[in-house]
């Protein structure tokens, strides 16, 4: 991975203290519903310190709508990759107005890092992984340095490696929110008909996940939500979701580059 320009790296005490963290927020929050949970999160315990990471995908507007609710000017980190649908950029500002949403910040690659690896913009055919890590891992790691703790939009019910997902989790030294993960997708539907919530325009033609063009395709009803991301492959994950350190492996190796799944 050399000359990618990398984020700060965790250190052993911030990703034991993480853990530490995350099973006392558990013991004391787990119970609590997914707006309950957001609200002692955004207005108590990480006041300032916290953001919700969006992709402005297929289902983001629930969690979004959220947020608004209980606290607009909550910084919203998009990830811009540069591959993104067109309709997807136009949902957003939608979305951003509808809500609105005062603090949305958009993440791109550095130019370093693209011209770099990435120069003719094809990398996604040759090398998905690094694709994704230079185009969504890195840029979301450089904005998370200033948060204590961040929010997702995972569901249990997105299947594959999110079929086990906690609420209250700790990753990479950082505290993380999935307040939707025991969400189905009955209460998916149930949010956008009582709460009026705009679709993507890509939903109605069969993308019930959404990502960058190159590697997102329409999926069957009867497949997983996620059975259209990089269709033909075994890859289920861009790996911002991720950990990428341990307290074991700093422990044991002080000195070791930040680590990809490549």
């Amino acid at each position: 991975m050399n000359g990618f320009v990398e984020p700060t790296r965790p250190d052993h005490s911030a990703l034991t203290g993480a853990a530490e963290r995350a099973k006392a927020l558990r013991e004391r929050y787990s119970q609590l519903e997914s707006e309950s949970l957001l609200r002692v999160m955004l207005e108590m315990e990480y006041k300032g310190r916290i953001a919700l990471v969006s992709s402005f995908g297929a289902e983001a507007v629930i969690l979004l709508d959220m947020v608004a609710r209980i606290d607009p000017a909550t910084p919203i980190l998009f990830i811009d990759t540069g591959k993104l649908f067109h309709e997807t950029l136009t949902y957003r500002d939608v979305v951003v107005r509808q809500l609105g949403l005062m603090d949305v910040r958009t993440l791109k690659p550095t130019s370093f890092d693209i011209t770099s690896h990435d120069p003719d913009g094809k990398i996604w055919q040759r090398n998905p992984n690094l694709c994704c890590y230079l185009r969504k891992v890195l840029p979301l790691e450089r904005a998370l340095s200033g948060f204590d703790a961040w929010i997702t939009g995972r569901k249990r019910a997105q299947g594959g490696e999110r079929t086990e997902l906690r609420n209250i989790e700790a990753v990479d030294g950082r505290i993380c929110f999935n307040p939707l993960a025991h969400w189905s997708e009955e209460d998916v539907e149930n949010a956008f008909q009582f709460l009026n919530l705009p679709r993507h325009p890509l939903f109605n033609d069969g993308y019930n996940s959404i990502g960058c063009a190159p590697c997102t395709a329409p999926s069957s009803p009867d497949t997983e939500a996620r059975a259209g991301r990089w269709l033909g492959s075994t890859k289920s994950e861009c790996g911002i979701h991720q950990a990428r350190w341990s307290p074991s492996r700093l422990k044991n190796n002080p000195h070791t580059k930040f680590p990809s799944s490549l």
